[in-house]
């Protein structure tokens, strides 16, 4: 398996947190959608100051590292460097893709959110490792405001202009995820997983849902509920 493709194998599903899951503490909720499977976790708390959300990094790390998986850090480039996390998530007005490329190491992995094409193969060629495409269905989790739905035909367009790994998000759930990963895409989910009573067996479900339409075959004892 190459780079690119393990990269693509990881971010099948990218769990994003919210500071106070339904189903307990922060760090529960993440070892368990870890034990079900999930290899990428993004770091998300907009209202975190630094030294918070550092702290919050370097209490999920030893759990993400001992799963093999990733740990991204939403918009914020200088706590994900300083917690030692394996990349960034940055949006249209965070730093610019290409100063960041040109200042870390080359191991270090950069997700750029975009849903036009033409936007996605310039944040490739200025360096990002995959990309984040939505709101797929539609999503409230930004400063309270709905964003438009894009659908996921526009989610398969990125896929074939980018040449990247893609992730698509925004409002999917279990009963969507296929239509994202029919695409071609990974799934990144926040309120499937984080509003979970039981967030280990929303990851399980939704693994095997992409695994089943993005044709990688799905190990049963890992991936039954």
């Amino acid at each position: 398996m190459n780079a690119e493709s393990d990269l693509g194998h990881r971010l099948r599903l990218i769990v994003l947190t919210h500071p106070r899951p339904a189903a307990g503490s922060l760090v529960d909720v993440v070892a368990e959608c870890l034990e079900a499977g999930c290899l990428a976790i993004q770091l998300r708390d907009k209202q975190a100051s630094a030294a918070d959300l550092h702290r919050q990094a370097l209490k999920l790390l030893p759990l993400v590292r001992a799963h093999d998986a990733l740990l991204f850090v939403n918009d914020r480039l200088d706590v994900a460097l300083a917690a030692g996390a394996e990349g960034v998530h940055l949006g249209p007005d965070d730093i610019p893709v290409e100063a960041v490329r040109a200042r870390v190491p080359g191991t270090f992995l950069i997700g750029y959110s975009t849903d036009d094409p033409a936007v996605a193969q310039a944040a490739v060629a200025a360096g990002a490792d995959y990309l984040g495409v939505g709101a797929v269905f539609g999503t409230t989790s930004k400063a309270g405001l709905e964003a438009e739905a894009i659908g996921p035909d526009r989610v398969g367009e990125v896929v074939r202009s980018a040449g990247v790994p893609c992730v698509g998000i925004g409002g999917i759930t279990v009963e969507t995820a296929g239509l994202v990963a029919a695409q071609g895409a990974g799934v990144a989910v926040l309120g499937a997983v984080m509003e979970a009573r039981r967030p280990g067996d929303v990851v399980s479900r939704l693994l095997r849902e992409t695994s089943r339409a993005g044709g990688e075959p799905a190990a049963r004892d890992e991936f039954d509920v």
